[in-house]
């Protein structure tokens, strides 16, 4: 049985908000480490970029989507 729209559409935000905390978090760590600007972006793009679609693909898995 398929979940209701806003259930998923709920879901999607919460694995969306999860992934600018982590690419803040990459990115402050990167700036701090020394990196330039355009290193502590990158960084933080690749790490939100990963782990959304890692919260997608459990959520998937688990059938919650």
């Amino acid at each position: 049985m398929d979940k209701p729209a806003p259930q998923r559409v709920l879901l999607v935000i919460i694995a969306v908000l999860l992934g600018v905390i982590v690419a803040l978090i990459a990115g402050i760590l990167a700036a701090l480490n020394g990196g330039n600007t355009v290193v502590a972006i990158s960084s933080g793009g690749i790490s939100f970029a990963g782990t959304v679609t890692l919260v997608l693909v459990i959520m998937n898995a688990l059938r919650l989507l």
